[in-house]
């Protein structure tokens, strides 16, 4: 159905946003037709997942709406009763939001909360909404759904915690969902799926779909129309192919421009001569099971027999989905847990370090985490979070770590007055270069990143690895990227070793294992990565088949057999 022959289901109209005196949401409109999706794109702070919450009647205490209305079905939503509203919410407007963990409720089973949904909205016998619940479920591919119905949402994994708050969006078929930022923390084939869950459900309920994401790749396989979004205001708003095909803004060409394509990079630097920096050899990490009675003596496997070199000067992509292993691996390789096996740096053993000879290898490697929030103390100054290191490590008197300071936030692009400044008075980006100036502080030979731009907007991320490439060139760093943004990797990688149960499956040169991938694992993996290009959408169909990982708790005395290798090409080798 064209925007011609229908009405607008749901039309904001010249809506302002106000904190305060602070305005952050200034004039927007945008109309949404039945059975169409419109995205509403953008960066952190643009004033996206406020304009949802105006919608649902959600905003916070202080906000207030100056001017505008909200037309749903020819009712200004803005001048409802609360009473009035809440009817409407979970009945006619759904909304599925961004962390499903802070919107399940901890002390309800899912069962009990898809009926309290219902119960709230329509008037069915105890029967029919259960049977209403599982067929919901079953809507969202949720598998063992009787089982699923018992537990409670600590119990279930992220991409299954979404799939319970999609379900619980559309059990009242709703005729509009909004989700804000709904694939944002997952995994890409768990995102992928979520997709095209969407995708078939608003085809089978007729729902027009308002979907809030900072992911112009989710933007083109998903949406009919896209209004852009900056700093509370509409820079653009335009059918999809259209804007991808001549975007007019100055702000929509930037921010297109900085999305990673997967298969635009070339092939990396060869670093084949350079010496090996580390080797790691048969790393094993397991933690003892200590959860239920039935439990008690087996062990998580979670890194199983791990074996790789990283090279002086080389960028190595650790790739793989959640509970792969990725994080672990890294925090091995920092001594941060115990493990089994051999890592060398420079042809020392670090496994069995202790006290003042761990700290000396500290010096050589380092680490930048995830969130840059976490890794801050809110309490000390950027001054004192940086120049920590000089401080544990060379006993630098104030002047000269003063010095030091400054010269390490101009080297990540801040100016040397941010050092009497506090973490949260800084973006998520400069945060992250904070993290990065402290990671450079005693000139490691090592920096391993965890996820260190997956928190990022999209053209804060292009900076951050701008600058990591950019340092790797001028210090000779090596770094191992963990991560599970192919599109990143790509980028940034000259190798990627690809992780899944624990093992490496697939490693190579980037080109050979992104480009001809050979395990069905990679392979999938690259069939989930959402193209920035309105000409290439992805089929997301077959991702909603499960893949069945193995499960990492073993019997104690568990020997894992050992894995085999055929070598596809030179450096690059395939488990079989």
């Amino acid at each position: 159905m064209s925007q011609n022959d229908s009405q607008a289901i749901l039309s904001v109209q010249r809506l302002s946003i106000e904190f305060g005196a602070k305005r952050v949401v200034d004039d927007l409109s945008f109309a949404l037709y039945p059975r169409q999706t419109l995205c509403i794109a953008g960066e952190s702070g643009s004033g996206k997942s406020l304009t949802s919450l105006a919608i649902m009647g959600l905003l916070p205490k202080q906000a207030h709406t100056p001017s505008g209305a909200i037309v749903f079905e020819n009712r200004d939503l803005l001048s409802l009763a609360e009473r009035e509203r809440q009817q409407l919410r979970g009945k006619d407007i759904g909304m599925i939001f961004q962390e499903p963990m802070t919107s399940l409720n901890p002390l309800m089973t899912v069962g009990q909360q898809l009926a309290e949904t219902l119960r709230r909205h329509e008037p069915l016998s105890r029967q029919a909404i259960a049977k209403r619940c599982r067929e919901m479920l079953e809507a969202v591919r949720m598998p063992q759904v009787e089982k699923r119905l018992t537990q409670y949402p600590h119990e279930l994994s992220g991409g299954m915690r979404q799939r319970v708050m999609i379900a619980m969006a559309m059990l009242c078929r709703p005729k509009v969902l909004i989700a804000d930022e709904p694939t944002t923390a997952l995994d890409v084939t768990i995102q992928a799926q979520i997709l095209e869950l969407m995708r078939e459900l608003q085809q089978q309920y007729g729902t027009s779909l308002l979907l809030i994401t900072h992911d112009m790749g989710v933007v083109a396989e998903m949406a009919d129309q896209v209004v852009v979004m900056n700093q509370g205001r509409v820079e653009e708003q335009a059918p999809v192919r259209q804007l991808f095909a001549t975007p007019q803004a100055a702000y929509t060409q930037k921010l297109l421009a900085a999305v990673p394509v997967l298969g635009s990079a070339g092939i990396p630097e060869d670093l084949s001569q350079q010496p090996a920096l580390l080797e790691v050899r048969n790393l094993s990490v397991r933690f003892a099971l200590r959860s239920g009675w039935f439990e008690a003596g087996k062990n998580v496997h979670a890194v199983e027999n791990l074996n790789f070199d990283l090279r002086a000067g080389e960028t190595l992509g650790l790739v793989g989905e959640s509970g792969c292993g990725k994080s672990t691996t890294g925090k091995a390789l920092m001594n941060m847990l115990a493990y089994e096996g051999s890592v060398k740096l420079l042809g020392q053993e670090l496994n069995g370090l202790h006290g003042d000879a761990l700290q000396r290898v500290r010096r050589d490697v380092q680490m930048v985490f995830q969130d840059p929030y976490a890794a801050l103390n809110p309490r000390k100054t950027i001054f004192e979070l940086v120049g920590e290191p000089l401080l544990i490590h060379d006993r630098l008197p104030n002047a000269p770590r003063r010095e030091r300071v400054a010269q390490l936030l101009h080297q990540v692009g801040l100016p040397a007055d941010a050092m009497a400044r506090y973490p949260h008075q800084f973006s998520g980006g400069q945060r992250q270069r904070i993290c990065i100036a402290r990671a450079l502080a005693l000139n490691p030979k090592l920096i391993i990143a965890d996820e260190s731009v997956s928190a990022l907007d999209v053209s804060v991320q292009a900076q951050v690895l701008e600058l990591l490439e950019q340092l790797r060139e001028e210090q000779g760093l090596s770094y191992l990227f963990i991560s599970h943004d192919m599109a990143v990797v790509e980028r940034i990688c000259h190798r990627v070793a690809v992780m899944y149960g624990g093992q490496i499956v697939e490693i190579g040169r980037r080109d050979q294992v992104l480009h001809n991938p050979q395990h069905a694992y990679t392979k999938r993996l690259l069939s989930a990565v959402p193209l920035p290009d309105v000409e290439r959408k992805r089929d997301f169909k077959s991702l909603l088949q499960e893949f069945r990982t193995p499960s990492p708790i073993k019997e104690l005395g568990f020997v894992a057999p050992v894995q085999q290798f055929v070598q596809v090409s030179e450096e690059h080798a395939v488990a079989t």
